[in-house]
């Protein structure tokens, strides 16, 4: 890598990354994505997935997997150690990052101190909307839904719809009526 850059040299991109990485039939790159991945850590695509243009993927700090028939959507952020199951939908704008810079020593400007990295994991059929951000260790869970704007902080549990600063869970799918309903600490504020 170039000294003080995210971007790996032209040759590792064009004659390493090829034999490294692996890339799904029909998966599809756009031509203005960045894909800063580097042959020392994993990083895969499976079969039918998108990375939007202006999309960012990032390697350098832990794996990145990406599902089948994903789709990583316009100025999308993905650093690892991060890993996207199949039919989920980003949309744009969204930062998963799995990447937290130190800062408790005050004498190293922050930049400068060590990183710390938890995985990310987005299971299956999940749907990340506009502009939401993933913080480091958290889990989606599967068929979930993370609100446009959301910061998530903590797990999600599967099937739910989360939402807010830091995000809460909004609904969940009750498979006893086999409807998506408002969550009981909902409905207790309602009433005040």
């Amino acid at each position: 890598m170039p000294r003080n850059q995210a971007k790996p040299r032209w040759w590792v991109r064009q004659f390493m990354n090829p034999f490294y990485h692996q890339k799904g039939n029909d998966a599809v790159f756009r031509p203005k994505a960045r894909l800063d991945v580097l042959p020392f850590n994993p990083f895969s695509v499976g079969k039918s997935s998108v990375i939007e243009d202006y999309a960012v993927i990032n390697n350098g700090m832990g794996p990145v997997h990406i599902g089948s028939n994903t789709f990583v959507g316009l100025f999308d952020v993905v650093i690892g150690p991060v890993t996207i199951g199949d039919h989920v939908i980003i949309a744009q704008h969204v930062v998963i990052s799995g990447l937290n810079h130190g800062y408790e020593q005050i004498g190293i400007p922050i930049k400068d101190q060590t990183c710390t990295t938890s995985e990310i994991i987005v299971e299956d059929e999940c749907w990340i909307g506009a502009n939401a951000v993933i913080t480091a260790g958290v889990r989606i869970g599967r068929h979930s839904v993370v609100a446009g704007g959301s910061v998530v902080t903590k797990d999600v549990p599967p099937y739910s719809v989360v939402g807010g600063n830091p995000a809460k869970v909004l609904k969940q799918y009750n498979s006893e009526t086999a409807q998506w309903e408002k969550t009981q600490a909902l409905h207790k504020t309602a009433l005040f």
